[in-house]
């Protein structure tokens, strides 16, 4: 990174601790941080996420580790982006790290990831998809999963390749309101979305931001009725998720489609907050969930296993899967590293040469110079009887779609 940039990101984080040691592993060992927002209102996901991290260290562990030493993680709890700022602090200059996995929320990934670039540390995201982290010019960031353009554009082509024929219009025919929650995370997929749908001629009659810290979307679902959106596609984490549908509800507003970008859409607690009757027929593009043909992702079977096996319970959404892939991508790069040297690690990550469809999410792993994966795309999936099941791409599907939103 030039030197410039790296002295304006010192001055911007006011960086007050004492110079940093190189990073340092006990004997045996090699440790890592976990940061994720384990409390707040993003908890849900954020420990789902960091579920399937932590199976990808056990199953390391139990394989023999990493050049024969174990990995032990000291986790980080990120609530906002000033905590995550101080956690990658604590985490970099006390507890002396080698890297750092996460981290869900884009936020909070792009204010930590501040830090340990100007600490050399690797930053290694696997789940947070807003485009700029991995587009500011960081020598040391990586991330696995795709990013907030993927998801944009997914959800628009899907609207030209399957919703619409599904329904028998033509695409521009279709009425789109674009409504968000307003933090970094809505903020890019949304603004990809309306440069998309206007790049493919789609009629967007609304754009509509809102707090995910909202108790009342009325406003918002009446523009929405008022403009006779057909689709909406909303970009929303899990309260905000829960709160639309139950108040279009209230309006008795049924557009013909309704498609998020993951976040809340992915999760069985939503569904169950919501009622299986009332999410049936939504459609969510989204990491891969557990539920896609395991020939397009070989793994996913096992990976089911060890998670039920550990916690007891089905995969509560596709974000433990992302991570679990995505830990393993890069243990195994530091492996072939021979050294948690982040030069050493940067040249490992960027050899690595995974074809799509070899992982347990069907991506596959080859990284830009900027650090992002161009071999990771989302998959189209839909609420059908509770459960969240993919169906698009053909080769990843386990049901055909169906039109319409809630039971008949």
């Amino acid at each position: 990174m030039k030197g410039f940039a790296r002295a304006a990101l010192a001055a911007a984080l006011l960086i007050g601790a004492s110079p940093l040691a190189g990073p340092a592993a006990a004997q045996g060992t090699v440790k890592f941080g976990a940061l994720y927002p384990f409390s707040g209102g993003l908890a849900l996901l954020g420990d789902e996420s960091f579920r399937g991290f932590e199976l990808a260290v056990e199953e390391r562990n139990a394989a023999g580790g990493i050049d024969g030493k174990k990995i032990e993680f000291i986790k980080g709890d990120a609530v906002d982006p000033n905590q995550a700022v101080g956690e990658a602090r604590r985490l970099t200059s006390v507890d002396k790290v080698s890297a750092i996995f996460g981290t869900y929320s884009s936020s909070l990934s792009l204010a930590a990831t501040q830090v340990t670039e100007l600490a050399n540390i690797p930053y290694f995201e696997l789940g947070a998809i807003s485009d700029p982290i991995t587009e500011r010019g960081f020598k040391y960031v990586f991330r696995t999963n795709a990013t907030a353009r993927d998801f944009a554009n997914r959800m628009v082509d899907s609207v030209i390749e399957a919703i619409a024929p599904a329904l028998g219009a033509k695409p521009g025919d279709l009425k789109i309101g674009i409504i968000h929650e307003d933090s970094l995370y809505g903020q890019t997929v949304s603004g990809f979305q309306k440069a998309r749908a206007k790049e493919k001629g789609l009629n967007v009659v609304e754009v509509l931001p809102y707090s995910a810290k909202s108790v009342d979307l009325t406003p918002v679902i009446l523009r929405l009725k008022s403009a006779g959106a057909d689709v909406v596609l909303q970009t929303s984490y899990q309260n905000d998720t829960v709160l639309f549908f139950r108040q279009m509800k209230d309006q008795g507003y049924k557009p013909k489609a309704v498609m998020g970008a993951g976040g809340g859409y992915s999760t069985r607690d939503t569904m169950m907050a919501v009622g299986a009757e009332n999410m049936e027929g939504a459609l969510d593009v989204d990491f891969t969930q557990y539920n896609t043909n395991p020939k397009a992702a070989p793994g996913i079977e096992e990976f089911v296993k060890m998670y039920k096996a550990k916690y007891g319970i089905d995969p509560r959404s596709g974000h433990s899967l992302a991570n679990y892939m995505g830990a393993r991508v890069f243990f195994d790069a530091i492996a072939a590293a021979k050294s948690t040297d982040a030069d050493k690690v940067r040249a490992a990550v960027m050899k690595v040469d995974i074809p799509i469809g070899q992982t347990a999410t069907g991506w596959g792993a080859k990284f830009s110079e900027q650090g992002q994966n161009t071999r990771a795309t989302p998959f189209l999936m839909q609420w059908q009887g509770g459960n969240l099941v993919t169906v698009f791409p053909e080769a990843a599907a386990v049901a055909k779609m169906k039109v319409g939103i809630g039971a008949n």
